[in-house]
Parts: C-alpha cells; sequence; structure tokens
C-alpha cells in the first residue's frame, strides 16, 4: 500500500489543530480513524509526519535461484519434499512454492505418471 502524501498529512493535522475530533478528520478525508491518531502520536513524539522509508526484506530462496531451476530442470514431476531431499534446497515447502510461482516454473505431470514437459519463463 502506498503512503498517504505529505500533503494530506498536513491537511489532516491543521483540522486536527484546528478543533475538529479525530473522526471528523477521518471521514472527511476517508482515512481510518486509527491512522490519524497515529499520525497526531508520531508528531508529538518525534516531531516528524513524513511517511517512514519502506524497508522490504530479500525472500529467502533468492540466493538459491540457479539451483531451484537445476532441479525444476532435471526433475519437472517431483514433489517439493522431494526436491528439498534430492537437491539439499535449505527451504521451506512454503518459500520453495513461492520461488517455483515467482519464477514462473511450472511443473507438470501426466496421467500415467510420466514427465509430460516443463513450461519455464
Amino acid at each position: 500500500m502506498k503512503a498517504y502524501s505529505m500533503d494530506l498529512r498536513e491537511r489532516v493535522l491543521k483540522d486536527v489543530d484546528g478543533g475538529l475530533k479525530t473522526s471528523e478528520v477521518a471521514r472527511k478525508y476517508s482515512v481510518s480513524p486509527a491512522w490519524v491518531r497515529r499520525l497526531k502520536q508520531r508528531r508529538q513524539a518525534t516531531n516528524e509526519v513524513a511517511p517512514r522509508q519502506q524497508r522490504y526484506k530479500t525472500p529467502s530462496w533468492t540466493a538459491h535461484t540457479e539451483a531451484i531451476r537445476e532441479a525444476v530442470r532435471q526433475a519437472p514431476d517431483a514433489t517439493l519434499d522431494e526436491y528439498r531431499q534430492r537437491f539439499h534446497l535449505p527451504l521451506s515447502r512454503s518459500a520453495l512454492s513461492r520461488a517455483l510461482i515467482t519464477l514462473g516454473l511450472t511443473r507438470k505431470k501426466n496421467r500415467s505418471g510420466q514427465v509430460s514437459r516443463i513450461v519455464p519463463t
């Protein structure tokens, strides 16, 4: 979610300073009352109102991207647990699943259990 603009923050605080209640300001600007309260508290505590820098954590699987691609190339019909055991991938099942989805790697099986094809991106 994108942070609210400085212009909006300034208008909200101006109305709060002008005597409007938190709920009235929230309704006027279509924001939550909790956000208005947090903005007021932050200004009081640190004298800052600018949006904070967002920090995004790099997924744990990015260091293993090539190993994951190679594992799917070699065994396109393996399960997530088989990938982890056979290729010694130090990832949880959910992390490996997210990695496969993000990398666009699909695992295909045909009805007889034979490998049908790999669809890499």
